[in-house]
């Protein structure tokens, strides 16, 4: 059976990263953009990170393009972004796309594992994924729900 384990990325400084490191964690994988409707969100992302990263949530952000153009700066700008304007100090990696032929492959076995509303497609910026500490997806939620409503489904994986 795959998991989050069997994948790897670019982390936003280039580096590669397996994510057996998170082997063992609750982690939530969201696709970010920093022009967004939704860009505050990453203040919720920092807080539950914040608030579960002692007791095994990572929260792990993929910049994403592939929405309105709305994630246009280079690796270096989006994460000083992040840092400058939310304090965001969980994982970043470098953009990926989550939809089409080029699309990341942790992002088809997630799609896979939990379909939406409208079908396995990412629909738009900050779809969020959460995977339990055995490396399968828990829940996939819309880009409308606001970090601090899964906090109680984290609890639970926690």
């Amino acid at each position: 059976m795959t998991s989050l384990t069997d994948f790897s990325a670019v982390a936003i400084d280039g580096t590669d990263t397996d994510l057996s490191a998170y082997d063992g964690k609750v982690v939530l994988v969201v696709n970010t953009a920093s022009q967004c409707g939704f860009t505050g969100q990453y203040k919720g992302l920092q807080q539950l990170q914040d608030a579960y990263g002692d007791r095994g949530l990572v929260v792990l952000g993929f910049p994403c393009d592939q929405f309105g153009g709305q994630e246009p700066g280079d690796e270096a700008e989006i994460s000083e972004f992040c840092e400058r304007t939310f304090g965001v100090t969980f994982p970043l990696f470098a953009k990926v796309e989550v939809n089409g032929k080029g699309e990341h492959p942790l992002y088809t076995w997630l799609k896979e594992s939990r379909g939406g509303m409208l079908g396995s497609t990412i629909k738009w910026n900050f779809t969020k994924f959460l995977i339990g500490r055995d490396g399968q997806v828990i829940d996939r939620y819309a880009p409308t729900t606001e970090p601090d409503k899964i906090a109680g489904d984290i609890e639970k994986a926690l």
